[in-house]
């Protein structure tokens, strides 16, 4: 006997935690939407990076009196 296929957990809003609406998926609605843009335009999330050198200091690992 063929067993049913799991039922999908209906996703939820990562703003609020409502469930989502189809057309604005992931999130329930245009208000949710707005402010995750607003968190990403405002630099609240930040995808890390590796920290830029400034042009006058030394790479790690050459010592000061090697450089030009």
């Amino acid at each position: 006997m063929p067993e049913a296929a799991p039922t999908p957990r209906p996703s939820r809003c990562p703003i609020c935690g409502k469930p989502t609406a189809e057309k604005l998926r992931p999130f329930c609605s245009r208000r949710c939407a707005d402010i995750d843009l607003n968190r990403w335009l405002s630099g609240v999330y930040a995808v890390p990076g590796k920290p830029e050198e400034a042009e006058d200091e030394t790479p790690p690992g050459k010592p000061a009196s090697d450089q030009e």
